[in-house]
């Protein structure tokens, strides 16, 4: 067995990385193995029931509860989101299946703060009516929060309580868990991680809105988020199988994505089908992966915006161990290809403006936070060089944020470009 303790700390080190927990459960056999620190500012140390931010990982809960209902009757997936919500002010041909899929095509990084009461999501659909379509439901993927939120309010409505309420009586108490939660007042209670931006230093926000809940406020440990990952594993009545069914194909396949089910991502890495996802919050990333066929589930929850490299490096190595599987390699840029200058220009879609410039030859890239994401943007606005990558149509280029983190795609067309899962409309 590999010494997976040492391997975390030198790969956390070369990463700039401050802590991890790294969780790994092996068909019934837990290893959870803890690094670094929670906080650069108080030196408080990282241990194995330390809590992290889990970020969009939160999405595949609220799905879990949205399968939970339907099971019960009490939905369809196919329901238009109106029927049950019918003060919401959406496109009414926008279906339940098209929210968990991001096939509705609300422009969905709406970040607004309704509040801390009871009534944050309510009051947060209520501000659906300003967000634009980017295009027509079930027609294009484009990953969307603001989806996720009107899951979590149908939960509400259906169950008579608010989302944290179902969440807790639906998912931790059956599932026993004891380190996970929503709310900073809970999480307070525990040792919990601080992000940290690219040099190292520690946020000054802690948190994200209340109203974003069911997209993305889960806080838990490593060996909680394992034990929800089992419940997709033991699932003797196939009540979950479903969400494992690809739904759309994702484009471009960064990461090694091929499609999305029911929230969960699915994944080929070297023909082993995976299934998981991934969180971001202020500076904090969380990473799950799961083989069914092997009854592995691997988990890595972070307090750095410089996790991608070192998720790549140690899933690769655990999985590796146990499957013979690494993580798939990040396209890399060409050279000697055309720059694309007719790209250059401004895109815009909620919360983000980006800009397209030709500077000494080549293309770059600024990324300027807007609106509600001000308000906990530690780095609101962000620099990137463009670089040519495969195919070599001038149309798919290849980013990163430091020299040590692995290439993101980006690819364009005469009307949007396309990143971190979003469609972005061009303007100019």
């Amino acid at each position: 067995m590999p010494d997976w303790t040492s391997r975390l700390e030198a790969l956390a080190a070369d990463a700039g990385v401050p802590g991890a927990v790294l969780g790994i459960w092996a068909d019934g056999e837990q290893t959870i193995t803890p690094y670094g620190v929670l906080n650069r500012g108080t030196g408080v140390e990282v241990m194995a029931d330390s809590i992290f931010q889990v970020g969009s990982i939160t999405k595949t809960w609220t799905a879990t509860m949205i399968v939970q209902l339907a099971a019960e009757g009490r939905l369809e997936l196919d329901d238009a989101v109106v029927k049950l919500l019918p003060e919401a002010p959406i496109d009414a041909r926008i279906t339940v299946r098209q929210l968990l899929t991001h096939q509705s095509g609300i422009d969905g990084d709406l970040f607004t703060d309704t509040g801390r009461g009871d009534d944050c999501l309510e009051r947060y659909v209520a501000l659906l009516a300003d967000v634009d379509q980017l295009f027509a439901p079930g027609t294009a993927y484009s990953y969307c929060n603001a989806g996720f939120v009107l899951l979590g309010r149908i939960i509400e409505v259906l169950d008579g309580r608010t989302w944290d309420d179902s969440l807790r009586s639906r998912l931790i108490e059956p599932l026993g868990l004891s380190a996970t939660m929503t709310l900073p007042e809970e999480a307070i209670l525990h040792r919990s991680a601080l992000g940290h931006v690219a040099d190292g230093s520690p946020v000054q926000t802690w948190n994200l809105p209340r109203s974003i809940g069911p997209a993305g406020l889960i806080t838990q440990s490593a060996g909680d988020l394992l034990r929800f990952a089992q419940l997709h594993l033991d699932d003797p009545d196939s009540r979950y199988a479903g969400m494992r069914e690809p739904q759309v194909s994702f484009p471009g396949g960064a990461n090694g994505v091929e499609a999305i089910g029911l929230a969960w991502r699915l994944y080929d890495w070297s023909g082993r089908k995976l299934f998981g996802h991934d969180g971001t919050t202020i500076s904090q990333l969380a990473f799950l992966r799961i083989d069914p066929e092997a009854r592995l589930a691997v988990c890595l929850l972070t307090n750095s915006a410089y996790a991608p490299a070192l998720f790549d490096a140690i899933a690769s190595e655990v999985f590796t161990h146990y499957v013979g599987a690494a993580a798939p390699l990040p396209p890399e840029p060409l050279e000697d290809v055309r720059v694309g200058v007719e790209h250059i220009g401004v895109y815009e879609r909620a919360s983000a403006r980006l800009e397209v410039l030709r500077r000494d030859d080549q293309l770059v890239l600024t990324y300027q936070a807007t609106g509600d994401r001000l308000a906990f943007a530690e780095e609101p606005v962000q620099e990137y060089e463009l670089l040519p990558t495969t195919p070599a149509d001038g149309n798919h280029f290849v980013t990163r944020s430091a020299p040590n983190q692995p290439w993101t795609p980006i690819t364009f067309t005469n009307t949007h470009l396309f990143t971190s899962g979003r469609v972005t409309p061009r303007l100019t």
